[in-house]
């Protein structure tokens, strides 16, 4: 008789060690862990921008430095997005600080080249939606206003996804997202529903909600933007 037997304990500790983690309660706690850590540090890098719009208040006058507050967004939300699309589902293998530094020093410049210019866009349309009685406009001003914002927001999403996954000029980037924006309408609408989310979450709640729910939100639109990273992989990568 061998010194180990087929069942004993010490047999059965490779087999062990290979599967560990492997589980549907590893991959959940995984999950959770990493949506925990990135949330958390996705407060500390906006920390700063938080405290000057909390100082700033809601008026509509103060729109221009409440975006001069709101730069390091972009590059936060795309450090975010690499982190949670590189996620290990093994709980032995988790480092997604690691991931979420990786991708802040990666793709900050990148993504204050699309951030910037967009966020320039949407508070010019706030601007103007928020003193849109002084204008003497008709309604249907206000209300093309309102579709061509939404219309940059669902762009700055593939845009988004874009940077923070590949490394393209920023005005490749920006064709691209614009071509995806009507080629994949299944993950613009996917896009549009979490924005729906998130605009509901702020009106019926608090500001601060998307914020907290940021890391959920993120994970969906990775998952809702499957076929961009896919055909971005196949036809527009080496």
């Amino acid at each position: 008789m061998s010194a180990t037997q087929a069942g004993s304990p010490a047999a059965d500790l490779p087999r062990a060690s290979r599967v560990f983690g492997d589980g549907p309660l590893s991959r959940a706690c995984a999950l959770v862990h990493t949506l925990l850590t990135v949330e958390g540090l996705l407060l500390l890098t906006l920390a700063p921008s938080l405290l000057g719009l909390l100082f700033l208040g809601a008026d509509p006058a103060n729109l221009p430095l409440a975006a001069l507050c709101l730069a390091p967004l972009g590059p936060a939300l795309s450090a975010a997005l690499y982190a949670l699309h590189h996620r290990s589902r093994d709980l032995t293998e988790l480092r997604p600080a690691r991931a979420y530094l990786r991708g802040l020093r990666l793709n900050s410049a990148a993504a204050l080249r699309i951030w910037v210019p967009l966020l320039a866009w949407l508070t010019v349309i706030a601007y103007g939606l928020t003193h849109f009685a002084s204008t003497g406009l008709p309604g249907w001003w206000a209300v093309l206003l309102g579709v061509i914002g939404v219309g940059a927001l669902l762009w700055g999403a593939h845009a988004l996804v874009l940077t923070s996954l590949f490394t393209f000029r920023a005005v490749d980037t920006a064709r691209l997202a614009g071509y995806f924006l009507l080629r994949h309408g299944r993950a613009t609408l996917g896009a549009a529903s979490l924005l729906v989310v998130a605009t509901a979450a702020t009106l019926w709640w608090t500001e601060a909600l998307p914020l907290l729910l940021a890391p959920v939100l993120l994970l969906s639109l990775l998952h809702t933007s499957r076929p961009i990273i896919a055909e971005t992989q196949e036809d527009f990568t080496a």
